[in-house]
């Protein structure tokens, strides 16, 4: 499977200051699959350790993290010479040995010529430990994310009609109908598989949509797996378990901010806090904070007012038990489950693209789906609609309040610009990075 974070560890691999590096992402994004190809394309040989399985290495590393030791030691364990131009280490799993992470801050000091890579699904949580000392600025970090939209359509064998519309985003140009209609179908494959390169794969080979959702049940038994398997206690685990299965319902309210009393009658902060956190750090659930507008929009963030989305699409779709047929046949459709199922489409491919997510209310009711910052500093309203039909109170509301240089709607509509907003196809999101914010 193509991935554009290969191009992200190519240019670490050639950085001249280059560390060890860390992957961060939840379980079933493709992290080990990843980095082993990138290790079978950019090096010579691979050293791959598993800490979850490989006691050997484990038990070497309880006696000593000193670079030289380590090196030593894997060289005997695999009967082959490390070479530190051509050799790429792969510690997989290594939340699982605290030693092996505190190793990478004396790769960094003592040894940085080597090249390695740690990762790890429940990583996130385990550096955000209270008792656990991190080797702040020894180590480089890459998030991976399941498979954007523009993979997607890669890995389909659609890769011509990336550039035709970046092209028409850039111009504000209009597709041809019929190329727009092609990836509007292209499009809802994709909030029905989403972006697990496990179930894409299944999908692409065999063109089933009822295999592919088999593979998503699997990954979300997966996740229910780690949160019974590595919270410290039940009592934990089933705070954690509720939280997550509240999500279809949290998003499916008209007032999406997120209710702890919907998780549990009398569910306050205090009792489900932690569960969220847990749900964040590991990947699992983008978060989206309100806030008020100013410059820089993280110091006017409401943290008390916040929504979750799932980390990919197709997972939601699975999690709601959203009949697939509904989604093809849309006049059919509940129109705010579409709405939900778009609108954490658009919020997993905005977080790809290495944006903050924040939304925005007023007193009156009005609500506007993201609010986004430029690199220049411009505030960016962004309204998402799941239709052709893109009448907007509270976008006009916002535009009548703050008067923004442009806004931006996404939705069914081909590309355009009218009365200073920007129309952007549902199957385009992936264009708006924040480098590319504007008109």
């Amino acid at each position: 499977m193509q991935r554009n974070a290969m191009k992200d560890l190519v240019a670490w691999k050639n950085s001249k200051n280059r560390k060890p590096l860390l992957l961060y992402g939840a379980r079933k994004v493709g992290k080990t699959y990843l980095v082993k190809e990138f290790g079978q394309k950019y090096f010579q040989d691979t050293i791959y350790i598993n800490f979850e399985t490989n006691n050997i290495v484990n038990n070497i590393i309880k006696d000593n993290i000193t670079p030289e030791y380590i090196i030593k030691n894997l060289e005997i364990v695999f009967n082959k010479k490390i070479d530190k131009n051509n050799t790429l280490i792969f510690f997989d799993e290594i939340q699982k040995n605290t030693r092996a992470l505190t190793s990478l801050k004396y790769f960094y000091e003592e040894a940085p010529e080597y090249h390695i890579i740690g990762a790890g699904s429940l990583l996130g949580v385990h550096i955000n430990k209270k008792d656990f000392s991190f080797p702040v600025g020894k180590v480089d970090f890459l998030t991976i994310y399941p498979m954007s939209f523009e993979e997607f359509i890669i890995n389909s064998g659609h890769d011509l009609l990336i550039e035709k519309i970046k092209n028409s985003y850039n111009t504000n140009t209009a597709l041809l109908e019929e190329i727009h209609q092609k990836a509007l179908e292209l499009y809802y494959d994709y909030i029905t598989i989403g972006g697990m390169p496990e179930v894409v794969k299944e999908y692409i080979s065999t063109k089933s949509v009822i295999s592919a959702i088999d593979y998503q049940k699997d990954i979300i038994d997966s996740y229910k797996n780690d949160i019974t398997k590595y919270c410290e206690s039940l009592n934990t685990a089933n705070k954690i378990l509720k939280t997550f299965d509240s999500i279809p319902i949290q998003l499916a309210k008209d007032n999406k901010k997120f209710q702890y009393k919907l998780i549990q009658k009398g569910g306050t902060s205090n009792i489900f806090g932690d569960s969220i956190n847990w749900l964040v750090n590991v990947g699992i659930v983008n978060e989206c904070v309100k806030t008020k507008i100013g410059v820089p929009l993280k110091m006017y963030e409401d943290v008390d007012s916040f929504k979750l989305y799932m980390n990919d699409v197709g997972l939601l779709t699975n999690l709601s038990e959203f009949p697939i047929y509904l989604i093809r046949n849309r006049e059919a459709a509940n129109k705010n489950m579409i709405g939900i199922l778009t609108e954490n489409y658009v919020a997993s491919s905005l977080k790809y693209n290495g944006l903050n997510l924040n939304y925005w209310t007023n007193e009156y009711e009005s609500e506007v789906d993201f609010i986004l910052q430029s690199e220049n500093g411009q505030i960016i309203p962004v309204e998402v609609k799941s239709s052709t039909h893109v009448k907007s109170r509270s976008l006009n509301n916002y535009i009548k309040k703050y008067n923004p240089d442009f806004s931006i709607r996404i939705s069914e509509r081909n590309f355009g610009f009218k009365n200073n907003i920007k129309s952007v196809p549902l199957y385009a999101v992936f264009c708006i990075t924040k480098n590319n914010l504007d008109k």
